[in-house]
C-alpha cells in the first residue's frame, strides 16, 4: 500500500484559515458505510444522528500555548521552539527549528523569566531541552507562548479559546482534537437529555499524530508514542456499554487512537500508557461504531484510519465531493459524521 493512494486534490482557498464565530455552525458531511451514502447537513443538527443510549467518548486533553520563540544566547541566531512532550525533571521533548544550530548544551533565550538548555539532538528535527525558570512553567507559557497552530494556518488566532473544545480539561497537548471544536455546551447538554452518554478519555496530542508520512510504502511508517489516559468510571462505563451492545462514537480520531489501543480480550481498566498505534487499511476495529472527524491532510496517517474504518475509495469519493461543495478543510474547517 503506498502513501500517494491516500492523496487527493485541495484546492489551496478551501483550507480554513480562521475558526467560525459560531461553533456548530460548521457543515456536516454524513457518511453510511453500509449504504456507501453520502448527505450534507450543519454539524447544528449532529442530535438528529444520536440515539438514546448511544455514547459519545471525547478527548478531554487541552492544548497549552507551546510554541516559543528565543535565541541562542551565544551568537543571537533565533530559534522556534514548539514543546511537544514532558518528560519529567523540567525535560521536554521539542521540534527545533532550525535545528541546525542547535547542539548538546546549547542554550536558548525565551524571556528573562524561561530558558532552555538542551540535553540530547534527535533526528528529525527533535531535541530534548531541559527549561530552567523563575516560577510557575504553565503561567509564563500563557504570557509568552503562542497556540500550535498548524503550519497551514497563516491567520493570527485571536482568542486562545477558539483552539481548544469546551469539555478541555488536563492540560498536555501541542495540538487541538479537532473534532471536538464543533460541539458547544449547549449540544453537549441536549444530547445528556436525549440519553446519550458522555465519556471522557485524554490522549496528549504530540508528534504521532501529525507528523507526515515520507516513506513511499505505508508500513514503513513508524508513528511516535503518544500518552493517554483512561480513568476507572470510564473503563467501567465502556465495559458496560459494550456488554449491552451500544454504540460507540468517537469523537476524533485521537479518540479512536485511545480506545482501540486501550481495549484487550478482558474489556478496558483504568490505565496511563503510552501507544503508537498506527491505523490503515487492513485494521480490523475492535471497539468504535462511528466516528465523527473533521477532513484531513492528504498521505496523512488520519485519513489512513479514516480510509480503514470506511472503505479508502468511499472516502475519497466523500472528500472529493467536499472540495466540489466547497466545504472547509483542515483544523477550523467542516466536520464528518461516519456511520
Amino acid at each position: 500500500m503506498k502513501t500517494s493512494d491516500f492523496d487527493y486534490y485541495l484546492p489551496e482557498e478551501l483550507i480554513a484559515q480562521t475558526p467560525l464565530t459560531c461553533r456548530s455552525s460548521s457543515r456536516l458531511m454524513v457518511l453510511n458505510r453500509a449504504n456507501e451514502t453520502i448527505k450534507h447537513d450543519t454539524f447544528a443538527n449532529i442530535l438528529d444522528y444520536l440515539e438514546p443510549n448511544d455514547v459519545l467518548v471525547m478527548n478531554d486533553t487541552k492544548v497549552y500555548p507551546a510554541r516559543l520563540y528565543g535565541y541562542k544566547e551565544v551568537t543571537n541566531g533565533r530559534v522556534e521552539v514548539l514543546l511537544l512532550k514532558d518528560l519529567g525533571s523540567n525535560i521536554w521533548e521539542c521540534l527545533v527549528k532550525p535545528q541546525r544550530r542547535i547542539h548538546e548544551e546549547t542554550t536558548i533565550i525565551f524571556n528573562d523569566k524561561l530558558k532552555g538548555v538542551c540535553v540530547k539532538v534527535l533526528p528529525d528535527g527533535i531535541c530534548h531541552i531541559k527549561m530552567l525558570y523563575e516560577g510557575i512553567l504553565v503561567e509564563i507559557l500563557n504570557e509568552i507562548g503562542e497556540m500550535p497552530l498548524p503550519p497551514y494556518i497563516h491567520e493570527k488566532l485571536n482568542d486562545k479559546d477558539r483552539y481548544q473544545t469546551v469539555y478541555a480539561k488536563n492540560l498536555g497537548s501541542a495540538a487541538a482534537p479537532t473534532a471536538g471544536l464543533h460541539f458547544t455546551d449547549e449540544i453537549l447538554n441536549k444530547a445528556k437529555e436525549k440519553g446519550v452518554e458522555l465519556l471522557y478519555v485524554t490522549l496528549n496530542v504530540g508528534l504521532g499524530t501529525f507528523r507526515p508520512v515520507n516513506v513511499t510504502d505505508v508500513s514503513n511508517h513508524k508513528m511516535h508514542s503518544e500518552a493517554y489516559h483512561i480513568t476507572k468510571e470510564t473503563a467501567l462505563k465502556l465495559n458496560e456499554a459494550i456488554k449491552n451492545k451500544k454504540r460507540i462514537i468517537a469523537v476524533g480520531t485521537t479518540c479512536v487512537r485511545t480506545l482501540e489501543s486501550a481495549y484487550t480480550d478482558e474489556g478496558f481498566k483504568e490505565e496511563s500508557k503510552e501507544t503508537s498505534i498506527f491505523i490503515y487499511p487492513g485494521y480490523r476495529f475492535k471497539v468504535v461504531d462511528a466516528l465523527i472527524t473533521n477532513f484531513h491532510l492528504p498521505k496523512s496517517t488520519l485519513i489512513m484510519l479514516v480510509s480503514a474504518f470506511a472503505n479508502k475509495e468511499f472516502i475519497l469519493k466523500a472528500y472529493n465531493e467536499a472540495v466540489k461543495e466547497k466545504y472547509r478543510f483542515f483544523s477550523f474547517g467542516d466536520c464528518m459524521l461516519i456511520e
